[in-house]
């Protein structure tokens, strides 16, 4: 099955300018096109968007997702390589994770400090 760029936008979560973008910085091989020349997206190209869509919704730098790209494009002697580059930026994400828990705690806190005050505001009016 073969997707249009609109298609593969709406599935990869990516804008048709994003999958452009990409395309043109070297992310994405281009394209094949069909007889009236128009982008078609196949299911491996999909699953590649989709995979981009998580190491940017994970922070990863482009300049990192290119560097990943290129060695995926050179196969699998570069394995490790790859493996090395997601195992470090999965600790990255670990410690983004850890420090929005922290961050959870305190609104958590905020949010419970305010309805005691707001509980201790309504029942001082009905007294």
């Amino acid at each position: 099955m073969t997707y249009s760029i609109a298609q593969a936008a709406e599935r990869s979560g990516l804008s048709i300018d994003t999958l452009r973008y990409y395309e043109r910085i070297g992310l994405v091989d281009p394209p094949a096109r069909d007889s009236g020349g128009r982008r078609t997206y196949s299911e491996e190209d999909l699953g590649w968007l989709i995979f981009l869509t998580r190491l940017r919704t994970t922070g990863m730098p482009i300049r990192m997702m290119r560097e990943y790209a290129q060695l995926r494009h050179r196969g699998d002697a570069t394995a490790g390589r790859r493996k090395q580059m997601l195992h470090e930026h999965r600790a990255s994400v670990r410690e983004r994770i850890a420090e929005l828990q922290t961050c959870l705690h305190v609104l958590e806190y905020k949010i419970t400090h305010y309805e005691q005050i707001e509980s201790t505001f309504v029942e001082g009016i009905t007294a």
